[in-house]
């Protein structure tokens, strides 16, 4: 049994040209890790990967930890490494976190101190082992390696997916805006045999009406007065492969009837031409639109519809699989990091728990935006709530005062609002008492006593509020 647990251990490399500390970090460290030391850090240097976490010191003969951070990195070495120093300024911390150190921690630190920052590493190297592993077995299941989650609304909707990408058959995906939908799309064509063959994509709301019918269809020269060649439609750009047709609700109902033929016949007709042409498309459409209503309102043809949604899919919001953004984070930190070139700093423990407990209006796109947002603004080692957008903050105020959006905009509705949920708070922090409630809220007892009645407050059988009397005007007492 103390085998098994001695070899659960943490390998940890401490580094320092100071034998003094060597000595005292090994008897410090040694009843919770394994510990090996070395007075040199360029010794060690061919090692390193051998350990689950480096302690080096900044200020060394021969190479210095910056000189050892630049050589760890350069060879690809996934330990993690936190920087000791007597000599610590900021710049040298950032330099350093800049240059792949997980933390920095200035000379002379307590035993407890440093522990503490060996331990959070250690939760952190878990955490991205984990969800590392988790995102492999997802690929290695599905094959969509770009679409993380685990969520079961989601995971089953990729069964779907799965069994449905090897059909010709028509898919009408729905869902808020910033859901994925084309993602699920790509899913679709790049699990089929059509995969290697082109993946086109067209939003029927972005182009103007005159010109989309030219752009799914092609033209002939001299068909229109700015048509001075022939152009190929998408529908032939996407031949043997798929036309991913995004917003499909926003298409015009005159093309409406011309998709519909190319639903039923397999072929097109490029705008001024007398021949047709015979294509070889898979359609998967998208839309955010409820497309029943629209049928109904005669804003969408019943015919058109049905042909589309042949397999219907429903993509979930993020409010709806909440569990994900964890996942998400890191995977849009990752990706940030790598796409602007800098290392991300650690997500503090505050900002996450906002990020976690916000719905996400705009969906996954929204986050992705917002991470990238937090990784460009934030300075520190850490990233804080400081740098979250505007919308996300002002949640969290109305979360605290009990404020929220709404069809009420009445001053005197809010107010109250607001009162009680002061009210409230005060009685916690004092833990019922009324006279120091009072006192917090800045108003007098007899006062108090009348809101508590009014808001319903007072527990039930409390006679204080009948003992002071009349309080039907407490501001003429």
């Amino acid at each position: 049994m103390e085998r098994a647990e001695q070899q659960q251990e943490s390998s940890i490399l401490v580094i320092d040209d100071d034998e003094g500390v060597l000595q005292a970090l090994q008897k410090v460290l040694s009843d919770e890790f394994r510990v090996e030391t070395s007075p040199s850090a360029a010794a060690v240097l061919d090692r390193v990967s051998d350990f689950d976490l480096v302690l080096c010191d900044l200020m060394m003969p021969e190479m210095d930890g910056l000189a050892f951070l630049s050589a760890v990195q350069a060879r690809g070495v996934k330990s993690t490494v936190i920087m000791m120093s007597a000599y610590g300024t900021t710049d040298l911390a950032i330099q350093a976190m800049k240059l792949g150190a997980y933390d920095y921690i200035s000379k002379p630190f307590s035993a407890d101190e440093l522990i503490l920052t060996i331990k959070k590493a250690e939760e952190r190297e878990q955490l991205r082992s984990e969800n590392v592993s988790l995102r492999q077995q997802i690929t290695k299941k599905f094959s969509f390696q770009n679409i993380i989650t685990t969520s079961p609304v989601m995971l089953d909707l990729l069964e779907v997916v799965k069994r449905v990408s090897g059909y010709k058959t028509t898919v009408l995906i729905s869902g808020e805006s910033g859901t994925g939908k084309e993602l699920i799309a790509r899913a679709i064509h790049f699990n089929s045999d059509r995969k290697a063959k082109p993946f086109v994509a067209v939003n029927c709301g972005a182009i103007p009406e005159n010109l989309l019918e030219s752009e799914l269809f092609g033209h002939k020269k001299g068909s229109f007065t700015d048509a001075t060649r022939d152009k190929r439609g998408l529908f032939e750009e996407a031949q043997g492969g798929t036309l991913f047709l995004d917003e499909i609700g926003e298409l015009p109902f005159h093309l409406q009837v011309k998709l519909l033929r190319v639903l039923q016949e397999n072929e097109i007709r490029p705008v001024g031409d007398t021949r047709s042409i015979k294509i070889d498309v898979r359609i998967v459409a998208a839309t955010l639109r409820d497309l029943e209503q629209d049928v109904l309102a005669g804003r969408f043809r019943d015919d058109l519809f049905y042909r589309l949604n042949v397999i219907s899919l429903h993509v979930p919001s993020l409010k709806e699989r909440p569990e994900d953004i964890p996942l998400l984070i890191e995977h849009f930190l990752k990706k940030n990091e790598e796409r602007l070139k800098i290392r991300a700093p650690k997500l503090g423990a505050a900002a996450l728990k906002l990020l976690t407990s916000y719905d996400w209006p705009g969906n996954i796109r929204e986050l992705e935006n917002c991470l990238e947002r937090m990784l460009i603004l934030s300075t520190g080692a850490e990233i804080t709530p400081e740098v979250l957008p505007a919308a996300i903050l002002r949640e969290r105020k109305r979360e605290e005062t009990g404020v929220i959006d709404g069809g009420n905009l009445s001053i005197k509705y809010h107010s109250r609002v607001i009162e009680e949920a002061l009210i409230k708070r005060a009685l916690e922090k004092t833990g019922g008492n009324r006279t120091r409630a009072a006192k917090l809220l800045e108003i007098s007892h007899r006062t108090l006593l009348y809101k508590l009645k009014e808001y319903a407050l007072a527990e039930a059988g409390d006679e204080a509020i009948e003992e002071a009397g009349d309080l039907s005007d407490p501001l003429a007492q």
